[in-house]
């Protein structure tokens, strides 16, 4: 009985004693907050303005892909042909059900969505 309990007194004493810091499990995303950065705010100001949540959530897939998927996936080299298939619509991709062309965004205002898409993406 005695072995018991100084076995459980040293279990005790090593939890207690352990790190108080939470550390991510591993493989677990780390997440970066951009949201101080214009392209973040610009992006998400021209998403509030259109459908885009209709369809996308941030960080999971609705109808179309999670953003942080797509950021995940492509890089900035991407931004031009990315803002192509937002105006024009695009599908095969991620699936089958195509994307919506938005002919009425200006190509800028498509980019400035992607670079927000982008910074997303998780470490």
């Amino acid at each position: 009985m005695k072995k018991y309990l100084a076995a459980m007194a040293a279990i005790l004493l090593m939890t207690a004693c352990g790190s108080s810091e939470s550390k991510p499990a591993p493989g677990a995303e780390k997440v970066v907050d951009n949201s101080s950065n214009p392209d973040y705010q610009k992006g998400l100001a021209l998403i509030a303005k259109n459908d885009c949540l209709t369809c996308h959530k941030v960080s999971e897939k609705l109808v179309g892909p999670a953003y942080r998927d797509v950021a995940n996936k492509y890089t900035s080299a991407d931004i031009s042909m990315l803002a192509d298939k937002v105006v024009k619509g695009g599908s095969g991709v991620w699936g089958q059900i195509p994307m919506a062309p938005h002919a009425a965004l200006s190509k800028e205002d498509a980019e400035q969505i992607v670079k927000y898409i982008l910074l997303l993406k998780t470490k």
